[in-house]
């Protein structure tokens, strides 16, 4: 009996050596995630207000993407997008975490939703830590809390200041521990940083982690999801910084001067992990993906011409930034108007890895290698959205989405409407052609429907508390931030 103990404990020992074996060749993967980071806000996208040298010139040696949308106009559900490879009506995952019923008395229930990223999701950083990649997240995680819904539950090794909340309360150190949460009466424990040093600014922090996470792993493939609490509210940044954007006239600026110093200081993050990665040799062994999880914030910066906001279903909510870096794949300098998604990154960094796909968990997202390396089309008919629920963000109201070609087809619940867009020529989406495009119309609807039975969306249904003389607190807000 005891020999056979010990040839188990060995076929144990083997075993859990080949599964960490390191897997030679495999290049490393960088994935910058910016919250609320407009579309626009960039200097390679057309601003010429906030300063982004460093993102600038990973856009020329990369690939740039013109038509790149978040999966969500809200957070939590775009990064669940990108982890599992999946539309967040099929992950029953679509509202900003940890929402709740904000309108009680509307004239619609809002769709249910989970609460967290569900454990039997089979994540991206599973998929190459099983590869024998070293995996961290450090910056937001906002997908869910303890005892089982944190970065260490899906697939990271390492997780540094990722918890349930959505934004710090505030951007220097001492991080508070215990702040209250606008509009909702909530208060949050962001206390995941304990330590630090005084007037320490988180962007400048998490950079300092991620820096020495990619030392310590050089010899190593690893995966660095790097989700920036920046630029989301509150608007904090360095003084220096800010002085330098108030010096600019008010009509030549494109938004707050905080909110462009917040840029700033994600590009000289983007700077320092870049040179990190050239001074270690890895800068050729290394994809590099930075975008952003929604539209940028209406009281931040300023989306024109693409139209309203954050939370919004109109361009200015879910278009957003796409650069990728791949050393052998990407041409330097290329531009892409294919229009692709969050659920892509998925399938795309298996590829970059030299994984094979897992179909059956990304089964919305595709690989973006061919596109990448020869323009080829990815052969994609739609993209959907779908958002069953009240929102506090100007011009957001419940609504399902599609876009096919330059034609976009937006469904709202409350107030009922359909309004359709010519993307190629009305890029402001100022010209509804619902009524002018019937045949069109009726077609883009039916394909949504269709859409919404095949992934189980959520619809939402008659509210029996519904009092018509109780306005949604949303509606004293709603107007269009351009």
């Amino acid at each position: 009996m005891k020999w056979i103990l010990v040839i188990a404990s060995a076929l144990f020992a083997l075993a859990g050596e080949l599964h960490s074996a390191e897997p030679a060749g495999r290049p490393n993967i960088v994935l910058f995630l910016i919250d609320d980071l407009g579309w626009r806000d960039l200097g390679c996208q057309g601003s010429t207000y906030y300063r982004t040298p460093s993102i600038d010139q990973l856009a020329r040696d990369g690939a740039r993407f013109t038509d790149a949308y978040a999966a969500c106009a809200v957070c939590s559900p775009t990064r669940a997008a990108i982890l599992t490879g999946k539309y967040p009506a099929r992950l029953l995952l679509t509202d900003w975490l940890p929402s709740g019923r904000w309108h009680p008395k509307a004239r619609l229930q809002s769709g249910r939703f989970v609460r967290a990223l569900p454990l039997e999701e089979f994540t991206l950083a599973e998929a190459l830590r099983e590869a024998g990649y070293r995996t961290a997240s450090i910056g937001k995680w906002h997908l869910g809390s303890e005892p089982f819904s944190l970065p260490e539950h899906h697939g990271f090794d390492v997780n540094i200041a990722g918890n349930a909340h959505g934004a710090p309360g505030s951007y220097f150190f001492p991080y508070p521990g215990d702040w209250l949460i606008p509009s909702t009466g909530l208060r949050a424990q962001w206390n995941v940083l304990a330590d630090g040093t005084p007037g320490e600014y988180l962007t400048d922090r998490l950079t300092d982690e991620a820096v020495r996470f990619i030392r310590e792993n050089r010899a190593r493939p690893f995966f660095l999801y790097f989700p920036h609490y920046g630029v989301h509210t509150p608007l904090q940044a360095k003084p220096e910084m800010i002085a330098k954007y108030e010096k600019i006239p008010e009509a030549e600026r494109q938004g707050k001067p905080a909110y462009a110093a917040m840029i700033e200081s994600v590009d000289e993050s983007v700077g320092r992990v870049l040179a990190t990665l050239k001074e270690l040799g890895l800068d050729q062994s290394t994809v590099v993906i930075f975008t952003s999880d929604n539209g940028g914030f209406y009281n931040a910066t300023s989306n024109a011409t693409l139209r309203a906001n954050k939370g919004a279903y109109y361009e200015g909510g879910i278009r957003v930034p796409l650069i990728i870096k791949w050393p052998g794949v990407t041409k330097p300098g290329w531009v892409s108007a294919e229009p692709v998604t969050s659920s892509d990154l998925y399938p795309t960094c298996l590829a970059a890895a030299g994984l094979p796909s897992r179909p059956n968990q990304h089964l919305d997202g595709l690989n973006l290698q061919p596109l990448l390396a020869s323009g080829a089309s990815l052969g994609r008919k739609s993209l959907f959205w779908h958002f069953p629920h009240y929102n506090e963000h100007p011009s957001s109201v419940p609504s399902s989405a599609v876009r096919r070609g330059p034609w976009k087809l937006i469904e709202t619940f409350d107030p009922e409407g359909l309004e359709l867009y010519n993307l190629a020529d009305d890029l402001g989406e100022t010209n509804n052609l619902a009524a002018a495009k019937p045949e069109l119309l009726s077609d883009l609807r039916g394909e949504l429907e269709a859409w919404r039975k095949e992934v189980r969306a959520e619809m939402m249904r008659p509210n029996p508390d519904y009092d018509p003389n109780v306005p949604l607190p949303a509606k004293k807000r709603r107007r269009e931030a351009k």
